[in-house]
This record gives C-alpha cells, sequence and structure tokens, in this order.
C-alpha cells in the first residue's frame, strides 16, 4: 500500500522545522543528509529544498550541493528587528518580573565585550535613577549583569573577548584581576547565576541569570534594587522568580513549549524549576 502524501499542513510544517534545524552547529544540510535526520525519501527532501531556495529561504551552492539559510531569512528578521524585536518581545516579562519583585528588570544583549540594555521596566517604587537604562552598557568584568551572560559562553569564547583587554576600576569593589575574574565565572555558572554589590555602580546591588536561545546564551536578566532602599525581603529571595522569567523568555527563543508550571502555595502562583538551558 503506497504512503499517503502528506497534507498541505504537514508541508508546511515539514518546511518550518527544516528552518529551525539551522543553529550555530548546523548551518548547512545535504539532500541525504535531510531525508535521514527527518525519516523522508530522498525526492522528498530534495523538492523540500528546492522549494525554500526558490523562495529564497534557502541557499543552494551550486558546487556542493549543500543548503544554508538564504536571504529571505536576513529580510524577515530585519523587518521583526525593526518592530522592536527582543525589546518588544521581552518588555511584558519584564513587566510582571518587576511588578511581583517590587525591584528594576533589565534585559541585556551583548555588545562587544559588554551588554547593553534593550529592556527595562522600574518596580512599583519607580525609578533607581533619572536617566533610563535602556542602552546603557555593563563591562563584562564589573557586575552581576554582565557576568550572567559572559560566564555562561565558551571558555575559549570569553577569553578571545576579555584576554589582555583592560579592565576600568568602577569601585573599590571592582575585580580586576584575571584569575579572580574567571573564578567569580565559573562560581557563576555552577550556582546558576550572578550577584553583585556596588562592582559597577557603587550605590546598587543586583542579581542576573543567563537567557537561552537553545543552547547559547543570548543575554542576561537582571534584578536591581538601590543599597539605600529597604525592602520587606532580600533580594536574593527573587530569585526562584527571575529565573522563572529567564526560563519563559529562554522557551520562546529557543521554540520550545514553556515548562509545566509547579504550584508554589507558600506564595499562591505557579513556578517553574528548571535553570540555564533544556
Amino acid at each position: 500500500m503506497p504512503t499517503p502524501s502528506p497534507t498541505p499542513l504537514q508541508t508546511v510544517d515539514r518546511a518550518l522545522e527544516v528552518l529551525l534545524s539551522f543553529d550555530e552547529y548546523r548551518k548547512e544540510w545535504g539532500v541525504l543528509e535531510l531525508a535521514e535526520e527527518f525519516g523522508l525519501t530522498r525526492s522528498t527532501a530534495q523538492r523540500l529544498l528546492a522549494a525554500l531556495a526558490a523562495r529564497g529561504f534557502l541557499h543552494a551552492d551550486p558546487h556542493t550541493r549543500r543548503y544554508s539559510l538564504g536571504p529571505a531569512i536576513w529580510k524577515t528578521a530585519a523587518m521583526w528587528e525593526r518592530g522592536g524585536g527582543l525589546a518588544a518581545l521581552s518588555e511584558p516579562f519584564l513587566a510582571d518580573l518587576a511588578r511581583e519583585t517590587d525591584r528594576t528588570a533589565l534585559f541585556c544583549t551583548p555588545d562587544g565585550a559588554y551588554v547593553r540594555c534593550i529592556t527595562a521596566v522600574d518596580g512599583v517604587d519607580g525609578p533607581r535613577r533619572a536617566h533610563p537604562y535602556i542602552g546603557d552598557v555593563f563591562p563584562a568584568h564589573a557586575g552581576a549583569t554582565s557576568r550572567a551572560y559572559f560566564a555562561f559562553l565558551l571558555p575559549t569564547e570569553r577569553s578571545a573577548l576579555l584576554h589582555g583587554r583592560p579592565s576600568a576600576r568602577y569601585s573599590e569593589l571592582t575585580e580586576v584581576d584575571e584569575d579572580a575574574l574567571r573564578q567569580l565565572f565559573d562560581g557563576t555558572v555552577l550556582g546558576g547565576y550572578a550577584a553583585s554589590e556596588g562592582e559597577f555602580d557603587a550605590t546598587s546591588r543586583a542579581i542576573a541569570v543567563p537567557v537561552f536561545a537553545g543552547r547559547r546564551p543570548v543575554g542576561s536578566l537582571s534584578l536591581l534594587e538601590d543599597k539605600t532602599t529597604e525592602h520587606e525581603d532580600p533580594l536574593i529571595d527573587a530569585l526562584p522568580a527571575l529565573r522563572s522569567t529567564a526560563d519563559a523568555l529562554s522557551d520562546i527563543l529557543s521554540n520550545r513549549p514553556p515548562a509545566a508550571p509547579r504550584r508554589d502555595w507558600r506564595r499562591g502562583r505557579g513556578t517553574t524549576t528548571t535553570n540555564g538551558p533544556r
């Protein structure tokens, strides 16, 4: 009995699966590789790749006959970024986090040896300072906000960015010794989060966690508070909420279903318990 032909919706779903399979580890496909990976016949894999190439979503190398991402992906990504991109996507998550913890929430993405704030939402008590955080940069060696991203890079990547680079002191608490910084990064990976007090801004403290797309960190999510402001609970108590928000944002960026919530009866709300890439 012949295998039934896929429905149009199944064909679309397969095409999307192929596009989503490209990442830093898989930058191109051959017809036979794709057929084996997705359980397709060679002719089906060939037609699928050719159709995506015809629309510009893939590029077919005429010499190797292998397929990589094409210019239509760049056009789509550029349109998404012009519409707000990551900033617009992350803002509702940060708004909920800031409201729940009464602290200022930041989402930062890499910019060379820094991370740059692209989204910031003040806590219910109002802003920590007169000018906004959006656009501010945080150096890799100073503070939890940047450390939560750089710690989760591959050691070789981190070393290439930071080795031999002069490290400015922003306060008497700023660490500039390379060996000591390496230990701070290692401790961040071990604990799954970063914490700092007065390293970059002498008046503030922060906790931060990485945000992932798949297996790769794409930024950090942090909570900040003024050291002179009295809070009913210490900042570290907000870590579960911070992690839960980072996980939810990572789920969307990784195109995976969100983790099932586990009821936290002490706080009366659902929480997730994942940490880092799944």
